[in-house]
């Protein structure tokens, strides 16, 4: 089984006071931020490999950004990773979730030999969870979102779909995009042989010339949806915290909002 596990560096919220943002074009400027893999997309590496080490196969690590993301994919090659590649070029720099998708969905095409494609449920930067369904919508591939175990039979996936106070049984054949929650799995530590071979690894990367797609559809110029303006809201004035039985409070919040004439 030929897996590619999608994944995102992300900045490190123990350092959220170093962040910058870039005045022009109002993304955040990510070769300057201390940065992490992005804690769901850890669940998904290790669901790769738990799933290679049960049918046998290779797990390919994916991301795309600046070359400090280097540091990510070694880190999944430790965790037993078998391939990294980096989609790394300013072109691709700015990217909203729509022209993440495509580019990452056209290196898919290009790496050409997968069976399942697995994401983290959502980045913890931009909590979207719109790429990995982005992905799946580029290739026309059918996709399962939210998923806390996985089964895989006869060419077939079975996967329990996380609701708010239950779950759903969903079969979808490979191959499939599937999102990944924390509950899936516990991420293993990298062994010391691990490390030693990431470190000598050799990580592919894919510029814009390389990957041979339409320029008008990745980083910021392919955005559908742009950051117009960041700003730090306004302080609110205290609030009042009402006193007495629950008719007592009732009637005089009734009172202020028609002294406000809010009613």
């Amino acid at each position: 089984m030929d897996i590619i596990v999608c994944i995102k560096q992300v900045p490190d919220t123990a350092s959220l006071h170093t962040l910058k943002i870039n005045p022009k074009t109002n993304t955040l400027m990510r070769d300057t931020a201390p940065a992490i893999i992005n804690p769901f997309d850890e669940n998904a590496i290790e669901e790769g490999i738990r799933l290679k080490e049960k049918y046998a196969g290779e797990v390919t690590v994916l991301s795309m950004g600046p070359p400090q993301v280097e540091k990510a994919l070694r880190d999944a090659l430790a965790m037993g990773a078998d391939n990294a590649i980096l989609l790394s070029d300013r072109s691709f720099a700015g990217a909203d979730t729509l022209a993440t998708s495509y580019t990452l969905a056209e290196a898919i095409k290009k790496i050409g030999k997968f069976d399942l494609i697995l994401f983290g449920k959502q980045a913890i930067d931009g909590d979207t969870a719109q790429v990995g369904p982005g992905v799946a919508e580029c290739l026309g591939l059918p996709q399962i979102t939210y998923v806390r175990k996985i089964e895989i039979e006869n060419g077939k996936l079975r996967a329990e779909r996380t609701l708010e106070d239950s779950f759903e049984l969903v079969e979808a054949e490979l191959p499939a995009v599937i999102t990944v929650t924390k509950e899936i799995n516990t991420p293993r530590y990298p062994s010391l042989k691990g490390i030693m071979k990431s470190k000598k690894a050799q990580i592919t990367i894919w510029s814009l010339k390389e990957m041979s797609i339409d320029s008008d559809r990745v980083g910021l110029e392919g955005s559908s949806t742009q950051v117009i303006r960041i700003f730090t809201p306004e302080m609110r004035s205290k609030g009042e915290i009402l006193q007495g039985t629950s008719e007592d409070v009732v009637d005089t919040l009734i009172n202020k909002l028609r002294e406000r004439k809010v009613l």
